[in-house]
């Protein structure tokens, strides 16, 4: 049971208009945003931001930004943003074998080597304590530009906030995420877990 209850979709109609925008990502709007809608200012703000984070300025793609979102999430233990961010990243793209195969990223063919840099860099960047270091960094850089250095931290920034919110609220996996989550995941072991 979550901590607190998400409220209905139409609970807002500013947040709801806003909200749109996860039609395309996941299908429906994810009840950690239905949740936060019980302060609509919070809501509306996590939304831009969500946006903003998201939207391809540069040569990271939607697929690969939901990739890192994984991992970050991964990282972070939060169940209901892995099955959030591998469903979003089949949504835009993602094969069942780059998918399935994600934690074999340092060895496999399926990624290049720009992805592998920024995939390391969102695993030291999500981890406690931070583990970026000059040969991450350096790493980076030879494959990615400053801006677009700035939307993959922003992706494992986003993904920070998020884990922590949806994992601490115990937030109410939707169907379609658990679904997700058992076709890409449920080999290396993922279950819902407390996201009930």
């Amino acid at each position: 049971m979550p901590l607190v209850r998400p409220l209905s979709p139409d609970h807002d109609q500013e947040v709801a208009e806003l909200a749109t925008f996860f039609n395309e990502t996941l299908g429906f709007c994810p009840n950690s945003v239905l949740t936060m809608q019980r302060r609509p200012a919070i809501a509306k703000a996590f939304i831009e931001l969500n946006k903003a984070v998201m939207k391809n300025e540069g040569r990271v793609s939607s697929e690969q930004k939901r990739l890192i979102g994984y991992l970050t999430s991964a990282n972070a233990g939060c169940r209901y943003c892995q099955a959030h961010t591998i469903l979003a990243a089949h949504r835009y793209g993602g094969s069942d074998e780059r998918l399935e195969n994600i934690w074999a990223f340092r060895d496999s063919p399926l990624y290049t080597e720009a992805e592998k840099a920024a995939f390391e860099f969102a695993l030291a960047a999500s981890s406690v304590p931070n583990a970026v270091d000059e040969t991450i960094q350096a790493s980076l850089r030879a494959h990615w530009d400053d801006g677009e250095i700035v939307e993959i931290l922003g992706v494992v920034a986003l993904f920070g906030y998020l884990n922590r919110w949806n994992d601490s609220m115990g937030t109410t996996l939707e169907d379609d995420a658990e679904q997700a989550g058992k076709r890409w995941l449920g080999a290396s072991g993922w279950q819902r877990g407390k996201h009930q």
